[in-house]
């Protein structure tokens, strides 16, 4: 005797809601592995410079593959630097570009300046470095490095000779790549905004500019954050653009104009040219350095994030 077809149907129904359960937790627990391993592949092929330097290795300045003494603290502090003073420069510029995109923007300009925004986030960073190359530390040569020398110079972080290329420039053109991806989800995330907040805000009596302080960027400060956080994931991880720029010079100087060296270049630079066992044990452990400083700065990133939204309502942390 055949079973009816509302109960097939229902065991139908249960057996794909099973799989479907399976499938997805495979998934989950397949990005928890992928991470798991790359940390497990990172500490095992490094072991043996952890062996011969431990904890040393982070603190230490001396790099060195002549004499086999090595060191990361020049380029975890070229890394931090760089990305951080990256912040500074595009998140006042991004959020400004998606304030003007989504508040002030005229309704014929809008699309295609967004749509140039997001084509910038797509170019190769080695197009970028060419052009730092050859017109970014050119004018900061002859006539930006002089110019804070001259007015900031006591500070001691705009010091030394202008050599165009160094800290600075490696700031400057990681904030131009990261300008696109925080302005993109600032932008989207204060469209989210429902109208009537804005309404309500000038229905108060409050200004345009009041508007978007209280209105706006308050209820979306959530999504702001963490487009901030993806910009600086990117700084942190950029290779190619910086290494053309920064100088490649282990070394750890006050000054933005002197150069510097970051992880992912040595990495890059080095791990071809590396003879012996203990030189490639030591760029692998660059790389555990960049993925324990990466999850760090997430990990603070997360807690700003919290402090940020415990106030917010259900919805905004959804944003």
């Amino acid at each position: 005797m055949r079973k009816p077809l509302v109960e097939r149907s229902s065991f139908a129904s249960k057996f794909a809601d099973k799989i479907f359960l399976v499938v997805t937790i495979i998934c989950a627990i397949s990005v928890l592995s992928i991470v798991g391993l790359i940390a497990y592949e990172l500490y095992v092929s490094s072991k043996l410079s952890l062996d011969a330097f431990g904890l040393k290795f982070f603190y230490s300045e001396n790099w060195d593959p002549v004499a086999g003494d090595f060191g990361a603290l020049p380029f975890i502090y070229g890394t931090l630097v760089s990305s951080f003073l990256a912040l500074i420069l595009a998140v006042p510029v991004s959020l400004a570009a998606a304030v003007f995109i989504t508040e002030m923007c005229p309704r014929w300009l809008r699309t295609p300046l967004s749509f140039l925004m997001e084509l910038l986030a797509a170019i190769p960073s080695v197009i970028y470095g060419l052009w730092a190359i050859f017109v970014l530390a050119p004018l900061l040569r002859q006539h930006v490095q002089p110019f804070l020398s001259k007015t900031l110079g006591w500070a001691g972080l705009f010091s030394g000779p202008p050599y165009g290329i160094g800290m600075l420039a490696a700031g400057i053109i990681l904030a131009i790549m990261i300008v696109p991806i925080i302005t993109s989800i600032s932008r989207d995330v204060m469209k989210a905004v429902p109208q009537n907040q804005r309404e309500a805000v000038l229905a108060l009596g409050a200004t345009r500019w009041e508007m978007i302080r209280t209105g706006v960027l308050r209820n979306a400060r959530a999504g702001i954050v963490g487009g901030i956080i993806l910009g600086l994931g990117r700084a942190l991880g950029e290779t190619m653009a910086v290494t053309m720029v920064i100088g490649n010079r282990p070394e750890i100087a006050k000054s933005l104009f002197a150069p510097g060296y970051t992880m992912a270049s040595v990495i890059a630079n080095e791990f071809s040219e590396a003879t012996d066992n203990l030189y490639v044990s030591a760029i692998i452990e660059i790389g555990l350095a960049l993925f324990i400083v990466t999850f760090i700065v997430n990990a603070i990133a997360q807690a700003l994030v919290w402090a940020t939204t415990r106030g917010m309502p259900a919805r905004a942390h959804g944003q």
